[in-house]
């Protein structure tokens, strides 16, 4: 009689044990997001209890999900992020220092094309006088 009710407090134990240790198991993504300040501690927490009914199929998404976030480089897109930014000065910078050598360029072919002129009617004093 004894080992009835023995066996009876360790299955009552097991099965209370599994229950919080699911429990447990499944709040450890809220847990990281918690201690690294993720912007969605909530939103993980509540999967988390959602993905209990849903066969544990969204755990290890909230998992990757939570420890994706770190708080001193965000999403770790802040350097790709800068070096747009640098390049894209760098492309305005270029531009714009084609953009004045063009207007040199057509500045010199004017003067080219008024020497060119000049010397014309200095060589030929005839066509001047015809125009």
């Amino acid at each position: 009689m004894f080992l009835d009710y023995f066996a009876l407090g360790v299955l009552c134990f097991v099965a209370v044990f599994l229950f919080y240790g699911i429990i447990a198991i499944h709040d450890i993504p809220y847990e990281i997001s918690k201690k690294r300040n993720h912007p969605h501690q909530d939103a993980i927490h509540y999967a988390g209890w959602v993905s209990l009914f849903t066969l544990h199929v969204l755990w290890p998404f909230l998992w990757i999900w939570a420890t994706l976030w770190r708080e001193d480089r965000g999403w770790g897109f802040t350097q790709i992020q800068n070096e747009q930014n640098e390049l894209h000065h760098e492309v305005m910078k270029l531009s714009e220092h084609v953009e004045r050598l063009t207007e040199k360029v057509a500045q010199l072919e004017v003067a080219q094309a008024q020497q060119m002129n000049a010397t014309t009617s200095e060589n030929d004093p005839k066509q001047g006088d015809e125009r």
